[in-house]
């Protein structure tokens, strides 16, 4: 549609201020769908980081798996089941770094440990006794 054959009223131009063209106003209302609650979160670069450092009992792997069901349920709208992925991918990541964290801590804990027996000066200790070591090599021999 042109300007030319649009048909303004009388009373009325397009830049004028013409109050009696004018509609009462009305109200719009636009529903956001869930306006007070946050979509879940995938943990995504989380469980890609658990799963590439160390993986031990294939932990950072099932948080990723998790982390990619969330994040597709959450795209397809269902934000229950995109919360229960998001939940379980959670607790595979907080799993996986505590290992992750805990296998490193106790081997600087063995090596630390072992340098300080080695630099002791009264040497180690003998648990089996003086001859607690043939005694040890009898019980498994016939």
């Amino acid at each position: 549609m042109d300007n030319h054959s649009y048909n303004f009223p009388s009373d009325c131009t397009p830049l004028t201020n013409c109050k009696s063209a004018r509609k009462p106003a009305g109200s719009t209302v636009v529903n956001m769908g869930n306006s007070g609650k946050n979509p879940p979160r995938d943990y995504l670069l989380w469980s890609l980081c658990n799963t590439f450092y160390v993986n031990f009992c294939c932990l950072g792997f099932m948080a990723l798996i998790y982390s990619i069901k969330a994040r597709d349920q959450k795209t397809l709208g269902n934000l229950q089941l995109a919360q229960e992925c998001s939940d379980k991918a959670k607790w595979y990541n907080i799993l996986a770094a505590g290992w992750n964290l805990l296998i490193p801590l106790l081997a600087v804990v063995l090596i630390v440990l072992l340098l300080v027996h080695l630099g002791s000066s009264q040497g180690s200790f003998d648990f089996l006794g003086e001859d607690g070591f043939q005694n040890f090599l009898k019980l498994f021999s016939w």
